[in-house]
């Protein structure tokens, strides 16, 4: 079993965060994320762990937060 990590999506023009509950490694979030952050009209998509599929259109994505056990890792992309 992969371990989990809370991942939180700030979205621009959005007062709200997303947070999602997701397994796998922290690194392997963040190079999802960059990678679509590369691609024009790119959305990514993500399963959490209630396997809910939640797509994030990359434009939008204001910040990335990757919470583990060991703590918080935070990404900012400014737009």
């Amino acid at each position: 079993m992969s371990p989990s990590m809370e991942v939180r999506i700030g979205v621009l023009h959005s007062p709200k965060e997303l947070s999602l509950e997701i397994e796998g490694k922290p690194d392997d979030v963040s190079k999802a994320f960059d990678d679509a952050l590369k691609k024009e009209d790119a959305v990514l998509w993500l399963t959490d762990a209630k396997g809910r599929h939640v797509g994030v259109p990359a434009e939008r994505v204001a910040y990335v937060e990757i919470e583990t056990e060991s703590g918080a890792k935070r990404v900012g992309f400014g737009g």
